[in-house]
This record gives C-alpha cells, structure tokens and sequence, in this order.
C-alpha cells in the first residue's frame, strides 16, 4: 500500500499530512538522492502555481534538496507543462510542480517530472516512500562546499511561452480573434494571455488576479458560466477556460456552449487523420469519455482504445503501442508530438488552428460528436473499500447495467487524488440514467460512511 503517492503525485490539504512542511523536506531530501547519479553538480527544477501553501511547501523542498548537495532551480508560478517541458529544455535531472490542479485553495500537492519530461514512475515513487520512512539517507549529509545551492530563474516563462508559440502553425495568425480566456487565478494568470496576444487574437483575460485563496473558486474549467457569459456579452469567438496549473481546458463556442474534452478529441484527431499526423489512426481515450466520441471517430475511421482514468495512464497506453494522441473528457488531451504531459494552452492552439484550416467555428466543428446523456454523482466517503466485497453494491451496479443492456454503460470508481466514488452512468434517456446514478450513489454512500 502506497503510503504517500495517489495516482497523480501527492495531495492533501496544506499543512495536515501528509502536505506538511516536515514531509516536503524529507520528500526533497528523497528526490534529490535518486536522482543524484552521477559525480556532477545535479539540478532540479521546483515550480508551483498560485497558493498560499505553496510558499512553505517550495522552501521546504528546497531545503531538503540542498541538503543532499543538489541545486534548485525556482521558476516561481507556471503551468505543470510548463515545468515538463522547462526540465528537459534547461536539462534539469528533475522537476517538480507544486499544485493541487482544479482542487480548492486550502490544498495542495506535488508532482514530480523525470528528466525526460514523464511524470516520476511507480517504482521511483515506491522507492521514494522507502527512502522517507525507512530513514536510509538520514545519514547522507553534505558540509561545506558540497552543499546545495538555490536559484531564482527568470526566464523559464518566457521560454515557455516561446515554445507553446512554436506549437502554433507557423503560416497562421490568430489576427481577427476575439478570444475571452478564464485563467482560474491560477499558474498561467501572466503566460496565457501572452501567449494568445503574441499570436494577434484580441484577448478578454479573466480571473488574472491571483491572491492566494481564490484559485479556482467559481472560476475556470470547472465553472464555465463565467467564461460563457463574457463570450456572450463580447461576441467572442471562443471561450478559453482553464484549471488552477494550466493542464487542462474547457471551451465555450462563440454562443456560450460548452465543448469539451471528448469533443476537443474528435475535432483534433479529424485534424491529424486529415494531415496523416495521427499514428495508428488511433485515439486513448479513458473509460470516462462518452461512448458518443468512440461512434464519431469510428466514423471517421478511427480506432479508440480506452486507458484507466488519469492521464499518466493514457501515456502509458501511448507509450506502450506508438499512439501519439489521447485524452480524457475533462480536458487533460496530450498532444505527444509537442509535449510529454497534458498541456491546456497547448490544447487550445491545436483547437485554434483546426478552426483556422478548416475556416468553421467551433460550433460547427463541435459536431462531428453526439454525446449521449452522461451524469456523474460525487459521493464523499470515508473509506475506500473493494466495491466488489460489498454484495449490495456489486448487485446494484450489475442490475443497473442490465437495465441499460447495450445502450448504456455504468461506472464506478474511487477517485485518485479526493475522498470521493464517483459514479457515472450513460444512456439514452437522461430521465432513467439519472435515477439509476442518484439510487447508486446513496447505496455507496451508506456502505462506505
């Protein structure tokens, strides 16, 4: 059992555990002797996004990471891609992120990069829990000279915002664009705007004012409405919203309409098919996307193949048998040609672009996919329990598939980084779909509280 790590890093609320300091610095103390193996000088990167915590929690890191003889390199609030990206541009041997992505301000986590860019694999994480609690390096201390050093790099943003600009078809503009962009006062409240701007698109930047407390709260991918409206109220052509470290998006079309993650797939992956970019004609997709994505793209000729939730998952799958597109419903869509991790401004150049080549709105692209009726209820629990151990459980999700046959599917899972079950289901008439979760999620709720 894993005594830190979920499935996207380490999270928490601030300053309980395991997001407290003394962990942050043992955690820094940990990464850094992993990836020491080499007699160099060694470096690794730390960025966060824009909370609080984030300033205890980047000290503390730094100190453990120094304390092993290694440097750091702080790069201040930037994207979670950003630092992907920025750990194999400055050649780094590791990078970390300090966020808890679209969760409230009170928490926060840390993810950690390799080198080559890829979140830190199973087996450095166990190895990292065995570093911490076993107290195997409690001895290794570096004196004098041998200590580690930190440095505020300046730069790393506008290196960043460089490299998503390349992203961009290089014979197009983005003159003429009217695009309203909600940045969740989160990691990319400077970069984004920039980048956009720098392409000519009139930019509306929202939620650009970050204080600490206020990432993500009714803002963002995760509250649309707000987005929405302003495209409304400027006659925008697109809606841009993002989550609190800029690894996904969520569009509004120039009538305020939502298009999200599975339909941002289908629009790009036509693109790509279209340009013979798209290996395998194959698209990852999770058992989350809607089955409405799996019919358009079959459609169009192309296969979908589902991966377990979280987009390290997706990776794997890519990795695994030479896909170079996927993603998730939720907007995490990884471009592999262009970086090595979910990267929402990214994603939002390749949108802009297919809207550009095919000279369409979104609306209109939009679709290419039907989605069928999909509801989610989010049951706080105490206790992650084997659903398959609990007879009136198992029984309620079997029935319910029976009830959907072959026009419908049910999910149920536990969510990697909250106290959470969720519980989807998807069919054809909304009336009987949301019934069937809400029965569900209150079984779910009673047996695991």
């Amino acid at each position: 059992m894993r005594k830190l790590f979920g499935t996207d890093g380490i999270r928490g609320v601030a300053n309980v555990y395991p997001m407290t300091t003394e962990i942050a610095m043992q955690l820094g103390r940990a990464i850094a002797h992993i990836f020491k193996d080499q007699e160099r000088r060694h470096r690794i990167l730390i960025g966060k996004d824009t909370r609080l915590s984030g300033y205890m929690l980047e000290t503390a890191l730094a100190s453990g990471i120094c304390s092993m003889g290694v440097d750091v390199l702080l790069v201040g609030p930037i994207p979670t891609p950003g630092i992907a990206f920025l750990t194999t541009d400055m050649r780094a041997d590791a990078g970390i992120v300090i966020s808890a992505s679209h969760n409230p301000f009170q928490d926060n986590g840390i993810k950690i990069f390799c080198r080559d860019g890829f979140k830190l694999p199973d087996e450095k994480e166990k190895r990292i829990e065995e570093l911490i609690f076993t107290k195997e390096i409690d001895s290794l201390r570096p004196t004098a000279t041998e200590v580690g050093k930190a440095f505020r790099i300046d730069d790393a943003a506008g290196r960043y915002i460089v490299f998503l600009k390349n992203t961009f078809h290089s014979d197009f503009t983005l003159d003429g664009y009217k695009i309203v962009l909600d940045c969740a006062h989160g990691a990319a409240y400077k970069i984004a705007p920039l980048v956009f701007e720098e392409l000519g698109a009139e930019v509306y930047p929202l939620c650009v004012e970050p204080d600490g407390a206020n990432i993500n709260l009714n803002c963002g991918a995760l509250h649309l409405e707000v987005v929405s409206q302003a495209v409304k109220e400027k006659g925008a052509d697109i809606g841009i919203a993002l989550d609190g470290d800029a690894d996904r998006v969520i569009f509004v079309d120039e009538n305020g309409v939502e298009v999200n993650g599975d339909q941002i797939m289908a629009i790009c992956a036509v693109d790509m098919l279209k340009e013979h970019r798209l290996n395998k004609n194959t698209v990852v997709a999770t058992v989350m996307s809607n089955i409405g994505l799996e019919i358009a793209l079959k459609r169009e000729g192309i296969k979908m193949v589902r991966s377990a939730v979280g987009d390290r998952y997706i990776l794997e799958e890519m990795l695994s048998h030479g896909y170079n597109f996927g993603g998730e419903q939720s907007g995490h869509i990884i471009f592999f040609d262009l970086n090595t991790t979910g990267d929402g401004i990214l994603s939002a150049l390749q949108v802009l672009a297919a809207m550009k080549k095919s000279n369409k709105k979104l609306s209109e692209l939009s679709t290419i996919m039907q989605k069928f009726p999909q509801t989610i209820e989010n049951v706080e629990i105490k206790h992650k329990k084997d659903l398959d151990s609990i007879p009136e459980i198992r029984k309620a999700i079997d029935t319910a598939e029976k009830t959907l046959s072959d026009k419908g599917r049910v999910l149920v899972r536990y969510s990697g980084t909250q106290s959470l079950c969720r519980v989807m289901v998807e069919g054809q008439d909304e009336k009987e779909i949301k019934s069937i979760a809400q029965n569900l999620a209150q079984l779910i709720g009673n047996k695991l509280n």
